[in-house]
């Protein structure tokens, strides 16, 4: 992985058949969709992956399905959040004997830690991994932020190599922006897709934006046009992305619709099934249809953009 990372890399969503079972010829067309549409790597079993509510078994064979299906065509990051040091440790240990290229961890979540517990936590955990280490700023999941002061002291250790910060908090991103210049080989990815051309410009490598997983050349094409600096055509881009989530992440009535809908469409595109993990369950026939209509729409949308 030569840092630092640029681009899109997307949160890959976790193909499922039942509670325990992937769906494997779905991921295989997922990845192949998303290597097609020019992504930089892929970001496995965060949110968007539903990787805290998989099995440990099924994240092991997530992972490696996943990179001996990448084969090393784009670096393959692999979340390794959890609330059990131990599980954490040896979700990295497996991710590196099946090829992966980094791991990336938020905060434990459940019991929240003050910022100095996180930093003994993350001395800790360091020298347990056999991989590069990316930070994952998700306050609202988490409880945790990861604190200016923590990424200050995490500049320092080398073998943290990156952030991804999913706070949609523009003044805290550009702050890391202006600090990790000290630091040439991070990676600064953006979780929200509607901020990907406001953190590409304040300094951002790219995003980890759930919307690559429907239309990866939109998204890659957004993130080039902002690091080239043509904010015209960054500002259509990034108007496209937020047609996508106004019409595909608002259709239900809880958080979960955001995963929903992208697993909802992607099954209306005939690449995977859109069984979702347990407590959540897939769109009834109402929203589908919605869903359905939207994507139409999109399609001719961003078609006639000609990407």
């Amino acid at each position: 992985m030569k840092p630092p990372l640029t681009g899109i890399i997307p949160p890959l969503v976790t193909p499922l058949r039942d509670r325990n079972e992937l769906d494997v010829p779905g991921l295989e067309r997922l990845i192949q969709r998303l290597l097609d549409g020019g992504v930089s790597g892929l970001f496995i079993l965060g949110t968007t992956g539903e990787g805290p509510s998989l099995s440990y078994a099924l994240r092991r064979e997530l992972i490696e399905r996943i990179c001996r299906c990448v084969a090393g065509r784009v670096p393959v990051l692999v979340c390794i959040t959890d609330t059990a040091f131990v599980e954490s440790v040896n979700l990295a240990r497996h991710a590196a004997e099946v090829g992966a290229h980094a791991v990336v961890a938020a905060p434990p979540y459940y019991l929240p830690s003050g910022q100095p517990e996180l930093q003994e936590y993350l001395s800790h955990l360091i020298p347990e991994l056999p991989l590069p280490l990316l930070l994952y700023n998700n306050p609202a999941l988490t409880k945790v932020p990861i604190g200016l002061e923590t990424i200050q002291r995490s500049l320092a250790e080398r073998r943290i190599v990156g952030l991804k910060d999913s706070s949609a908090d523009i003044a805290y991103f550009r702050a890391v922006a202006g600090m990790v210049t000290q630091r040439p080989d991070w990676t600064l990815l953006v979780g929200p897709e509607d901020l990907l051309s406001d953190a590409v410009f304040a300094g951002g490598h790219g995003g980890v934006c759930g919307g690559a997983n429907l239309f990866p050349k939109l998204y890659v094409r957004l993130a080039e046009a902002a690091r080239a600096g043509n904010a015209e055509r960054a500002r259509a881009l990034q108007a496209q992305v937020r047609r996508v989530g106004a019409s595909i992440y608002r259709l239900g009535k809880h958080p979960s619709s955001l995963i929903k809908g992208i697993k909802c469409a992607l099954a209306c595109l005939g690449i995977c099934d859109d069984f979702m993990a347990e407590p959540f369950h897939r769109f009834r026939q109402e929203e589908r249809a919605r869903v359905e209509r939207s994507l139409g729409e999109l399609t001719a949308e961003i078609d006639a953009l000609a990407l």
